[in-house]
């Protein structure tokens, strides 16, 4: 009998653990999808700001119904609000910040992951897309690239593999994979098992990842 997961619940669980990788004062890049997830969890007294490629820095909280401006989105097209004191510019500007490396740390959604830190998440081949966005310019740009995702795809298969099959956004790039499952680092020694989430074992996470894991004391029931 198969389980049915709650999709909304994993979301929530991966995007409150990334959220610890966000120091105060940080300026910050969400990308579409799930890392924007990561606003929410945001603690009162944390001082960060979050900047869209599209052309806004001190993104605010998303709106009430009353509050709604259809003019003002972040690059997921999603309507935000701004704080005070927020800015606006023109896309060129807001690559040249991306590209300057004045991005302290993105978070990004992931399709695949390798061993080396390869990420995959711009495109599948066959399927139609709407753009590469700014996830190319984001990897290589921004100081820490932290990806975020679910541990396995759709049919249980391995999405942190040796080497990955789909077109790459960038090459060596990631720092950092949270799943629901786990916390993992990518060093130059190999791919590092950090924090096993409560209700797995190290020995499902291994069987999960495509890659062979270093496994040095990972924090348990971590998150």
């Amino acid at each position: 009998m198969m389980v049915k997961v709650d999709k909304a619940a994993v979301r929530e669980k991966i995007a409150r653990r990334a959220e610890k990788e966000i120091l105060d004062g940080s300026y910050v890049n969400l990308g579409i999808g799930m890392p924007t997830m990561v606003a929410n969890y945001i603690p009162d007294g944390k001082k960060i700001v979050l900047q869209s490629e599209n052309g806004l820095l001190g993104i605010g909280p998303y709106p009430s119904e009353g509050e709604v401006d259809p003019d003002l989105i972040n690059a997921g097209k999603e309507t935000v609000t701004a704080m005070q004191g927020a800015a606006y510019f023109d896309s060129a500007e807001s690559f040249a910040m991306i590209r300057g490396g004045h991005i302290d740390v993105a978070i990004l959604g992931g399709m695949e992951v390798s061993k080396n830190g390869d990420l995959a998440n711009w495109m599948i081949p066959g399927k139609m897309i709407k753009g590469m966005g700014g996830a190319m310019d984001l990897v290589h740009g921004a100081k820490r690239i932290v990806v975020i995702m679910d541990h396995v795809n759709k049919n249980g298969e391995p999405k942190i593999l040796n080497s990955c099959s789909l077109p790459l956004t960038g090459k060596g790039v990631v720092n950092r994979i949270i799943t629901e499952r786990a916390v993992l680092d990518i060093t130059v020694e190999g791919l590092v098992l950090k924090e096993v989430a409560a209700g797995y074992s190290i020995e499902q996470i291994q069987e999960s990842t495509e890659s062979e894991l270093i496994i040095n004391n990972p924090i348990l029931d971590a998150f």
